[in-house]
């Protein structure tokens, strides 16, 4: 299978915006097994400038473009010494590609990119892809990676999107004020209703939420594409996810 596997920067580091060393190494060790198994995957991978707010022992995430950019450039180098130390233990290779909304819009720049993508994954390489925050202005002020991981999925024509989050899926209200919010493990037709479940933004250092997520999920089930929101703090979910199994909340892909 072809997987695209996005992992938001609630997962990938404390709030302090430090690297969370324990889940990280969990997370790769398991994407490391599934490629092992014999899978392509394709990593989406938030946490730049929230790692960068803690190499920079910042208090919080910076308000203006300037600052974001500048927490971004130095986030991203400590994400891929991490990645590239962390797969390198069971000896995989990764890549790096930071995109802008531009290159997936332009169809020229578009197809050199999934040129790279087809490429690399050709040469057993893990490619992690991110947005270009350090020039982009407008991907920083959207900060949706949900979104992107979306796109990349559609247009590499994977088999699934695993969205590793806070959370352990989509329920039927808020879990963390009604003690009575059920999980919804399956969705067939994002409709009204499903958007209405839907909360606000996620932690302070990250910037998507449940929102951003159904979005993407509409995105990929258009594509005949299922998508998967599971708790990063489980990474072991992973395994069920990718043999279809019950795990978090799916949305099924239009066939």
């Amino acid at each position: 299978m072809r997987l695209v596997i996005k992992v938001g920067t609630s997962t990938l580091a404390h709030q302090s915006g430090k690297l969370n060393i324990r889940r990280v190494e969990r997370i790769c060790r398991v994407l490391s097994d599934l490629k092992n198994a014999g899978n392509d995957i394709i990593l989406v991978s938030s946490g730049a400038i929230g790692m960068g707010v803690g190499k920079l022992n910042l208090t919080s995430r910076p308000k203006d473009m300037p600052a974001k950019q500048a927490a971004a450039a130095v986030g991203q180098c400590e994400l891929m010494y991490a990645y590239d130390k962390l797969f390198g233990e069971y000896n995989h290779t990764v890549a790096q590609i930071l995109v802008t909304g531009e290159d997936i819009e332009n169809d020229n720049r578009r197809n050199c990119f999934k040129d790279t993508v087809f490429k690399l994954l050709e040469l057993g390489v893990i490619p992690v892809i991110n947005e270009n925050d350090t020039v982009s202005t407008q991907e920083i002020a959207v900060g949706d990676n949900d979104t992107l991981a979306a796109i990349v999925a559609v247009n590499i024509k994977a088999d699934l999107l695993i969205l590793l989050s806070d959370i352990d899926g989509l329920y039927t209200a808020d879990p963390k004020t009604d003690s009575e919010a059920i999980l919804i493990s399956e969705v067939n037709e994002i409709n009204d209703k499903i958007y209405s479940l839907a909360g606000g933004a996620g932690t302070e250092l990250g910037t998507g939420g449940m929102t951003t997520k159904i979005k993407a999920a509409k995105i990929c089930t258009d594509g005949g594409i299922d998508l998967v929101i599971l708790n990063g703090g489980c990474p072991e979910f992973l395994y069920k996810a990718v043999a279809g199994e019950k795990a978090g909340t799916r949305f099924v892909g239009k066939k």
